[in-house]
């Protein structure tokens, strides 16, 4: 039946059905959807007119996936439960299958039918929440519920490889996983099909050259944006992608379908003003980003309400982001995938790094003005898990419906400001979930330090062995009396500059004492550097057992003196002065000291240390307010 050329039940025009694989096709001039069962053609019903959603891809656009063909052949746009719509575009390949190329928030997933066998169990759409891991059909990869919800058919164009009825309703269920993984259980028929593929890129799919085209945010006609309830009138800055929406005149929440406004309820006064005004632009990295709305959100704690902000942003071309501000913190929010973050007890993993969990809480909205994606309303709940890694956070919002993942990272003050061109927003207070240590730095340059005092100090253990500058052994006579000190002079020597002095001295001393204080004498300035050390060497037996002490070859030390030629003179004392004595004195220069090392070492590590337990104060403060505060007593934390 492929290429099969007739006419349009509903309008007579002519229509083609080119793939053979084809179920249905859109009527190009009445809009209705003609099907075909052999060659009967059946009228299923005229779909609504595409909305434009800037997408990069169009119908009879060719790619190739994984080296193999394809040629897009159909669109579908489909309504989300909870608002809004989705593209879901169809790929003839060459080698005849059908891919279905879901397109949603510029993202795009690639998934294929997989046939099941008849003893597969498949699970019950009742019996599935967001959150829950699932093995795939294979069992090669687990993959997590990220959306529960119920589909309907509003608009399509070209062939489609399945019946697609006008307004017809269907249940899915959509699974990611960590790598990309994506698939999709769709109850409309028994039992469930399957479709298994992933995330893909524009490049992935050889379609790197469909851009998005260039637009600024659609404006709707002027009789739409009149509040039904007040007649006030009212801009859509996000026309094609809003379904909320707050009159600025009488603070009216209004719904929007398809740029008509329908009168929800009005909303209470406003209990706090947005401190960046909606309308105002935001040049950040990723690029210029306008306020579109504003949520009020609160978690309860022992009875006791914490408060926070939400700035929703938008620009067509990058879509949505948030800023949030909590005791006057800011994070800048984009959205994540939700199979590429893995929970796991307390902690969760996104990439290579684990996040710890710093609080589960249900957070309610309170107040919203602007506009918005989704159909928000005062009073809704979402469980909201926070993880954290400074200075990221990860955020889980889970619904009935729906699980969201987001990546925030923590703005400073000045960031937000120069952002938006603002001078005057408040300090912030206490310390923020995900906030710096704002010394970190002091630990690399204390580890560049460290690691050359190290090798410094190492090389100059390996090499500093010292060179000899003078020995000499003397014979002692013995002294006339007891109080008399014997005076030698040795003959000059050389020192270098730069290079402490180390002198050894050494006496036959046994049960007795030796005593030498001497001078080192610069003989062409006459700076007189004094030094004095002990010779003493005891010993004995006490019961059975040998013992000793003292030294006969101590050492000392001088700092290093300045370049030149000294002498050095001795005076000379032993306690057996009845006795002549031998002493041998040796001055070595260029000594490695090990204890110099060692200080050194401890020198360059002592301010580290103070930022250490500064910090340690610092994440105490940091966890004080968390419900897995991890320097709380056990028992003490609340849950919630």
């Amino acid at each position: 039946m492929s290429n099969l050329q007739a006419f349009c039940p509903s309008c007579g025009a002519p229509i083609t059905f080119k793939r053979g694989g084809s179920i249905v096709v859109v009527c190009e001039y009445c809009r209705s959807v003609v099907s075909r069962a052999d060659r009967l053609l059946t009228d299923l019903g005229k779909v609504a007119e595409l909305m434009e959603t800037g997408s990069p891809l169009q119908v009879g656009l060719r790619g190739a996936y994984q080296n193999i063909s394809f040629e897009l052949t159909g669109r579908a746009q489909l309504g989300h439960q909870a608002g809004g719509m989705w593209d879901e575009w169809y790929a003839a390949f060459s080698d005849g299958r059908w891919g279905w190329l879901a397109e949603a928030q510029g993202r795009f997933y690639l998934t294929f039918h997989k046939q099941l066998s008849p003893q597969t169990l498949v699970p019950s759409y009742a019996d599935l929440h967001p959150g829950q891991q699932l093995p795939t059909a294979s069992g090669a990869v687990t993959l997590t519920v990220a959306e529960k919800g119920i589909a309907t058919s509003i608009s399509a164009q070209g062939e489609i490889p399945y019946k697609l009825t006008p307004g017809e309703q269907h249940a899915y269920i959509d699974l990611a996983g960590p790598r990309g993984e994506f698939a999709t259980y769709d109850y409309s028929e028994a039992p469930p099909l399957l479709f298994i593929g992933r995330e893909v890129t524009l490049n992935d799919l050889g379609l790197a050259g469909a851009a998005a085209p260039k637009r600024e945010a659609q404006r709707v006609e002027a009789h739409q944006l009149n509040c039904p309830n007040c007649g006030g009138r009212l801009d859509l800055r996000a026309p094609d992608q809003t379904q909320r929406v707050t009159c600025p005149n009488c603070s009216s929440l209004l719904d929007v379908n398809q740029g008509h406004l329908i009168f929800l309820n009005a909303l209470q006064p406003a209990p706090v003003t947005p401190i960046i005004p909606i309308g105002s632009v935001g040049n950040f990295p990723i690029g210029k980003l306008t306020v579109i709305g504003f949520v009020q959100r609160r978690v309860v704690f022992d009875g006791v309400s914490y408060f926070w902000e939400e700035y929703l942003l938008y620009e067509p071309q990058l879509g949505f982001r948030w800023l949030v501000r909590s005791d006057d913190h800011w994070n800048f929010m984009q959205p994540l995938g939700p199979g590429l973050v893995t929970p796991d007890g307390d902690k969760a993993q996104f990439g290579s790094q684990a996040y710890k969990i710093f609080q589960n809480a249900n957070a309610e909205v309170t107040y919203i003005t602007g506009e918005f994606y989704w159909k928000v309303s005062v009073g809704e709940i979402v469980q909201a898990l926070d993880y954290i890694h400074p200075p990221q956070m990860l955020t889980q919002e889970v619904t009935s419906s729906e699980l969201n993942w987001s990546l925030g990272t923590y703005l400073k003050r000045e960031d937000v400001q120069t952002a938006f061109g603002m001078t005057d927003l408040p300090s912030p207070s206490g310390i923020a979930p995900n906030q710096p240590f704002p010394h970190s730095y002091i630990y690399k340059y204390w580890g560049l330090a460290f690691v050359a005092a190290f090798l410094f100090g190492l090389l100059m253990m390996i090499t500093g062995s010292g060179h000899d500058v003078f020995n000499q052994t003397w014979s002692l006579e013995a002294r006339k009396n007891a109080d008399e000190a014997q005076v030698i002079f040795t003959e000059p020597f050389e020192l270098k500059a730069r290079q402490n002095i180390r002198i050894y001295a050494t006496a036959p001393v046994a049960n007795t004492w030796m005593f030498i204080e001497g001078d080192i004498i610069n003989d062409e300035t006459g700076v007189v550097q004094p030094f004095s050390t002990p010779i003493e060497y005891y010993s004995g037996v006490e019961d059975g057992e040998s013992w000793s002490e003292g030294n006969s070859e101590p050492d000392l030390h001088i700092s290093a003196l300045p370049a030149g030629k000294y002498t050095m003179r001795m005076e000379v004392s032993w306690e057996k002065w009845q006795a002549p004595q031998t002493l041998t004195v040796r001055l070595e220069q260029g000594v490695a000291r090990p204890l110099y090392w060692l200080l050194t070492l401890i020198g360059v590590s002592i301010i580290p240390l103070l930022v250490a337990l500064y910090q340690y104060s610092f994440e105490k403060r940091r966890w004080a307010d968390s419900q897995f505060n991890p320097y709380a007593s056990s028992g003490s934390s609340d849950d919630d």
